[in-house]
């Protein structure tokens, strides 16, 4: 048996990396024990990423529960499943999957999932905002910082001037919303807006995309993340941009990186950049703009009580300290995803604690007390020995559910949407943590 599985490796091993679906399979604790080259291309995570936790840590599913845990709980197989879920990164992700329990004679020690990506399809990649959804403008940014301020004043000329316009700045700096913002500022109100998923193109869509502006003789189209477009694709967009350009037509651009990188590595085309760069605009991240922070916090708080007469007014003092030295890698994406977490679990509050602010928040800060976690033994202390890292998360977890549950007199239903979970999910984890 051994000389048989030996052999057979090679083939598992080219297999699993060239095969053109994902594959993802977990043990019957939930961590992964398989993750090939086509999952990592989809769900934009590497190994290191996802080998030392389980899958509820690293997505989030809002609408229903992982088909992988579903497998893992049912021991019954789910085939041609649509599921749309969120990576820790707040990249949005659909695809259609074929999922297997997985047995040792009558043991279930694991499930396997194959899946197809169809994010690209979902988006339709490039599409009209819908007429239901106003476009952002200037007036709704927040700038605090000189440098917005100058990203925001720069933008609206290359507005008025109608050229290509390039944006750079990291994921989650809002280059998309800079790019609806300066077609919200073009004359003509009912122009289309486009947006072209880089990320996900090939050459069917470049040519849909052609097919698509052909029939639209006024529009705003924004190519998010061209430099994650292949070379022969980013040839092939410059081709149809340049015959398209005229008076009535706004093309935009972004960037994740510093466009003179890009190129000299071999990710960007030169003649690309030089097409996009009669305007081009770095906007900073986060950590670099501190002083936006705090208002964008206010404005946000403030929409949330116009749209959904929300309670929360304001935030603590040692919450926005907290917010001030956080290093935000997520920018302001990550902080709206924050603030939504905080504000969909507030009740009758009016200000934002510490205490609500989520666990997985608190254990990257590094700032837990007695009162958050509060078991003795798995704090850090100077006095004792730390312990392995996935025995705390298990101690820290197993601690916030129990106490969840008994703030909710053991009712799974209510435990479960105040810790922003499905039932289901809430389920697997006390199976999980009845075996710890």
């Amino acid at each position: 048996m051994n000389e048989m599985t030996d052999y057979l490796h090679p083939f598992h091993s080219f297999i699993t990396k060239q095969v053109a679906v994902g594959i993802h399979a977990i043990n019957a604790q939930g961590k992964t024990i398989i993750y090939n080259n086509k999952m990592k291309e989809i769900e934009g995570l590497g190994l290191e990423d996802i080998q030392d936790r389980s899958i509820v840590e690293l997505f989030n599913f809002e609408q229903e529960e992982s088909t992988l845990l579903k497998v893992l709980q049912s021991g019954k197989s789910l085939l041609n499943v649509k599921q749309t879920y969120w990576n820790r990164n707040g990249i949005q992700i659909t695809t259609i999957n074929d999922t297997y329990p997985i047995f040792d004679e009558d043991q279930l020690i694991g499930a396997v999932e194959l899946a197809r990506d169809i994010t690209a399809l979902e988006k339709l990649l490039h599409q009209p905002i819908q007429q239901s959804e106003d476009p952002a403008t200037f007036n709704q940014l927040v700038a605090a910082s000189n440098s917005m301020k100058t990203v925001i004043a720069t933008a609206k000329k290359a507005a008025k001037a109608r050229l290509p316009v390039l944006l750079i700045g990291e994921a989650g700096t809002g280059k998309d919303i800079l790019a609806q913002c300066i077609h919200s500022e073009l004359s003509e109100v009912k122009q289309s807006f486009y947006t072209l998923h880089c990320q996900n193109a090939d050459p069917v869509t470049i040519s849909r995309l052609d097919e698509t502006l052909d029939n639209d003789a006024s529009f705003t189209l924004f190519c998010e993340r061209i430099d994650l477009l292949p070379i022969a694709l980013q040839q092939k967009l410059l081709t149809i941009l340049s015959k398209k350009t005229m008076n009535n037509r706004q093309v935009i651009a972004s960037i994740g990186d510093d466009p003179v990188d890009l190129i000299s590595s071999g990710i960007l085309s030169k003649d690309l950049y030089y097409f996009f760069a009669s305007f081009a605009i770095q906007i900073p991240s986060l950590r670099k703009r501190r002083k936006d922070i705090l208002p964008f916090v206010t404005a946000y708080l403030e929409k949330r009580n116009e749209r959904y007469k929300s309670s929360l007014r304001r935030i603590a003092p040692e919450v926005k300290e907290l917010f001030m030295h956080y290093q935000w890698p997520g920018n302001m994406r990550e902080l709206e995803f924050l603030l939504d977490e905080i504000t969909s679990l507030a009740t009758t509050e009016t200000t934002v604690t510490y205490d609500m602010l989520p666990l997985h928040f608190r254990l990257k800060n590094g700032d837990l007390n007695d009162d958050a976690i509060g078991v003795e033994g798995f704090i850090v202390q100077r006095d004792k020995d730390l312990l392995p890292l996935d025995q705390y998360l298990r101690e820290a977890e197993a601690y916030y559910v129990e106490k969840a549950l008994k703030l909710y007199e053991g009712n799974i239903t209510k435990t479960a949407k105040a810790l922003g979970m499905s039932r289901q999910s809430l389920q697997y984890r006390l199976k999980k943590l009845e075996g710890r």
